[in-house]
């Protein structure tokens, strides 16, 4: 026959789970919180780009394109 736990071992099986769900909980939120750090870095450099792209187009009065070179 199996043998049922006792409730004081149920409960310190359950409290081990959580602690380590809440570990788990807690790496996870690290690892969000450094991604949307840099999605945010990410997206200013784009922005920054853009920005001196459009400068560079308004200065020469046309866009930059990528034309192959003229010898091919």
């Amino acid at each position: 026959m199996t043998e049922t736990p006792s409730p004081t071992s149920r409960i310190d099986a359950l409290e081990i789970r959580i602690a380590y769900l809440d570990e788990t909980i807690e790496t996870l939120n690290n690892t969000i919180t450094a991604q949307w750090k840099q999605i945010d870095a990410l997206s200013r450099e784009m922005l920054n780009l853009r920005e001196r792209l459009e400068d560079a187009e308004a200065k020469t009065g046309s866009p930059i394109t990528n034309e192959p070179p003229p010898h091919y």
